[in-house]
C-alpha cells in the first residue's frame, strides 16, 4: 500500500533533501488534503514540533478532520498523544520521545501504549549511516534499528522505517537496508526514504511493506493513484 506523506513547516507542504535543505513548498494545504482523500491513511508529519521550532498544531487538527491519517512530529507526552488522537488521528508516530539516554524509553512506550491502545503506536526508527537518528534527525544515537526495534515490539503495532540518507533524493531506497528490517520483526512495517516508482511500491507490497512517497508525489514523478488502476 501507499502512504501519502503531508510534512508540515511554517504552516506549509514541504519536502525536505535528507531533513536539511527545503526542495518543495507549497502554502495550498489544502489542495494535498483533497487530492489525498481516497487513501485509506496518510501520514502528517509536523517537522516544526520534530525540530523543536514550533508547532503546527492548529493546522494538525484541522486536516486530522478531513483525513484518515497518522500523526507524527513533537508527541512528547502521553496527554499530546491523547490530543492528538482526540482531534482525529487514527494513529500516532512517535520518534525522539521512544528514546532516552542513547536506549529505548520502555516506560515512556508502556504509558503511551496503555493511554491510547498498542494498535494505534507506530514507532519511527529514523536510520542514518545505520544508526537511529531522533530531534528532527538531528541527533544520532548508538544504538542500531534492529535493537530498537527488539525492545519497543511490546508497545507498538507498527514500525516506520526512514531511510535519511536517501530522503528527498528520489534515488530508491536501500532495499537491503529495508529486508533486514523486516526480518528482524513481526509488526506490521512501512519504510520511508527515496521510494520514486511505482515498481518500487509494488515490490516493498510484496514483502508485506507499506511505502510512505512524499518528493517523487509532489514532483509529479510518481502518480500515487496508479497503484489503484487496472
Amino acid at each position: 500500500m501507499l502512504i501519502p506523506s503531508i510534512d508540515l513547516k511554517g504552516g506549509k507542504v514541504v519536502q525536505l533533501v535528507q531533513g536539511d535543505n527545503v526542495a518543495i513548498e507549497s502554502s495550498d494545504v489544502f489542495r494535498w488534503v483533497r487530492r489525498f482523500q481516497s487513501f485509506p491513511i496518510v501520514q502528517i508529519i509536523d517537522l516544526d514540533a520534530a525540530m523543536g521550532s514550533g508547532d503546527n498544531n492548529d493546522l494538525v487538527r484541522r486536516v486530522s478532520a478531513k483525513l484518515a491519517c497518522r500523526v507524527g512530529g513533537g508527541i512528547r507526552s502521553v496527554d499530546r498523544a491523547r490530543e492528538v488522537i482526540d482531534a482525529g488521528a487514527k494513529k500516532i508516530v512517535l520518534s525522539t520521545a521512544l528514546f532516552k539516554d542513547n536506549r529505548p524509553d520502555l516506560g515512556f512506550a508502556a504509558k503511551v501504549s496503555e493511554a491510547i491502545g498498542r494498535e494505534r503506536v507506530v514507532a519511527a526508527l529514523d536510520t542514518r549511516g545505520g544508526r537511529l537518528v531522533t530531534h528532527g534527525w538531528r541527533k544520532a544515537l548508538t544504538i542500531t534499528p534492529v535493537e530498537a526495534m527488539k525492545a519497543l515490539e511490546p508497545y507498538c503495532d507498527e514500525f516506520l522505517y526512514t531511510d535519511v540518507d536517501h530522503e528527498g533524493l528520489m534515488q530508491g531506497i536501500d532495499v537491503a537496508a529495508v529486508e533486514v528490517i523486516r526480518a528482524a520483526t513481526t509488526r506490521h512495517l512501512s519504510a520511508a526514504g527515496g521510494i520514486t516508482t511505482q515498481a518500487e511500491v509494488d515490490a516493498l507490497a510484496a514483502m508485506g511493506i507499506d511505502a510512505v512517497v512524499g518528493m517523487a508525489i509532489y514532483t509529479g514523478v510518481l502518480d500515487p493513484d496508479a497503484g489503484k488502476k487496472g
